[in-house]
């Protein structure tokens, strides 16, 4: 056997092993990813999808940008599988509408007053009632995941920095730029939507072990969580994609 093949399946070998270790990771990652989403989304669906990114992974990942292997194959299982709740997307328009809808009128609220808006605030604002206000909270929950929820799974806060080789300085600095504003963005917020997303996102605490921490139902953790990710998309707004916001 000549140097580059050998070479070859040695790789391969070590690619194998990896995939082969890091498997229960995918499920692991996809039972909790699906807490967050309708109940269409089958979760073989997901893992199928995290193990084309945990393959991806093994053949992209690079030990000299200083993440380990763990943490970057988590990022691309994440994103896999938010890949696929994205080419999937079953929400109606009037979700999307009302969920920018309700980021807009936080947003215009916390610039009025210098604090985090209220429940009640953002309903009357609205013209709708309180319980119609907390449903599209629940409505929203299982809607197509936000950018700023997909940037929180896959490159948040809580994770080390995982640049690719070829980015330019610029992108380095929008990078650094982006992740700063969200950290300040999540610090601000109030504190049970601040532990909300903590215990979630960091903890990877499923909505009733969070729930038993905070003293609350499933639901009211799924509306406090989706009333979280509201609230930064609404901090966050000018880092959001025009696209995104126009859809």
């Amino acid at each position: 056997m000549d140097g580059i093949a050998m070479y070859t399946s040695v790789q391969g070998q070590n690619h194998d092993a990896l995939v082969m270790k890091h498997a229960p990771m995918v499920k692991r990652i996809a039972y909790h990813l699906l807490n967050r989403l309708p109940n269409n989304i089958q979760v073989e669906d997901l893992i199928q999808a995290g193990m084309i990114g945990l393959l991806e992974a093994t053949r992209n990942y690079d030990s000299n940008q200083g993440a380990t292997f763990e943490t970057y194959a988590g990022i691309r299982v994440r994103g896999a599988m938010l890949d696929e709740v994205r080419r999937c997307d079953w929400t109606p328009r009037s979700v999307h509408r009302k969920s920018r809808e309700v980021s807009t009128i936080m947003r215009e609220i916390e610039s009025a007053t210098g604090r985090d808006a209220r429940d009640t605030e953002v309903a009357k604002k609205m013209g709708i009632t309180l319980q119609d206000y907390h449903q599209i909270l629940m409505d929203s929950a299982g809607c197509k995941v936000f950018s700023t929820e997909a940037l929180l799974l896959t490159g948040g806060t809580n994770i080390e920095e995982c640049s690719s080789a070829d980015q330019g300085p610029m992108d380095g600095v929008t990078t650094d730029g982006f992740k700063a504003a969200l950290t300040d963005a999540i610090a601000s917020l109030p504190e049970r939507e601040r532990l909300a997303v903590s215990l979630y996102y960091e903890e990877e605490m499923n909505l009733k072990e969070i729930g038993e921490v905070l003293g609350v139902s499933e639901s009211r953790v799924c509306q406090i969580n989706s009333q979280a990710m509201f609230r930064l998309r609404s901090k966050m707004h000018d880092w959001l994609d025009d696209a995104e916001q126009k859809e």
